[in-house]
């Protein structure tokens, strides 16, 4: 009895957790949300002097507030899985662990140089965010967009490298170190800066030639632009059939992703809802 107490227990607090996909559930995210962008406002605010000479303690405070709620969500996360090597050594596992722990880490390197770059790891709490949209269908279909789309976009791109390094040298051979195209790899700087059309203005081409090559770069520029949203957009519109999966995440082995029809996870077997078959 008592071991399927504790199990049912545990069963509850994952889908808390580590689901979406229940009020609950959704709740814990909002509040999850909430801290975290509070979180970074808070080191944000630490780096104004005149905010943090004011309002330090206030700020400290509340970051121990924070830490404390992620440390036991963070241990939370891990009792409520079988295998809890799974979460820990998963990308969010280790992101948890790494913005959880720089202030406890403030007791043993109080007063190094160092420290506040190791606190800055806080700010990764702002990866959590992503977990949010998981029970948004849709994201899941522009991940696959995404995903089916990488060999056009890092063709593209490489294409675009090509471009940028021709360019660039060329310009290097029409402007010279007296435009301020000191090396080749200065102007594939400015060929680069220059084609998206963010031109910074730093280097600027002076002679009549170098002008008419940077207009057809920046012509070129907005055409390569709109290049991966064509891409993306056109493997999205292919995923019209693609099949929701729910926020679900096994409590054997962490895997999530599973069809809202699925009864046994599909990477280690195990049973998805134990509570509906224990009558």
């Amino acid at each position: 009895m008592e071991p399927n107490k504790k199990s049912n227990w545990r069963q509850k607090l994952h889908i808390i957790i580590h689901e979406a996909d229940t009020p609950l559930g959704k709740l814990f995210d909002v509040v999850l949300l909430i801290l975290i962008l509070l979180s970074v406002v808070f080191v944000m605010m630490e780096s104004v002097k005149t905010i943090d000479e004011k309002f330090h303690d206030i700020l400290y405070i509340g970051e121990w507030v924070i830490t404390i709620f992620f440390t036991f969500e963070y241990i939370a996360r891990i009792i409520t899985i079988k295998k809890p090597a799974n979460y820990i050594f998963s990308f969010y596992g280790i992101i948890d662990f790494l913005s959880t722990i720089p202030l406890y880490l403030s007791f043993i390197l109080a007063g190094s140089s160092y420290l506040l770059t190791v606190r800055a790891f806080r700010l990764l709490r702002v990866f959590r965010i992503l977990k949010i949209t998981r029970y948004v269908g849709e994201s899941n279909k522009l991940v696959k967009a995404l995903k089916d789309s990488r060999a056009k976009i890092f063709i593209f791109l490489f294409a675009v490298l090509i471009i940028s390094i021709i360019s660039g040298t060329l310009m290097y051979l029409i402007e010279g170190e007296e435009s301020g195209f000191v090396s080749i790899p200065q102007s594939v700087y400015w060929c680069i800066v220059t084609l998206t059309t963010v031109g910074y203005g730093d280097i600027s081409p002076a002679t009549p030639f170098g002008q008419f090559v940077a207009s057809i770069i920046m012509i070129l520029g907005y055409g390569i632009i709109a290049v991966p949203t064509g891409i993306v957009s056109a493997e999205y519109a292919k995923s019209s059939d693609y099949v929701h999966v729910n926020t679900f995440s096994c409590n054997n082995c962490g895997a999530r992703k599973h069809r809202d029809d699925a009864e046994f996870c599909h990477k280690c077997g195990q049973i998805l809802h134990p509570e509906e078959n224990e009558f």
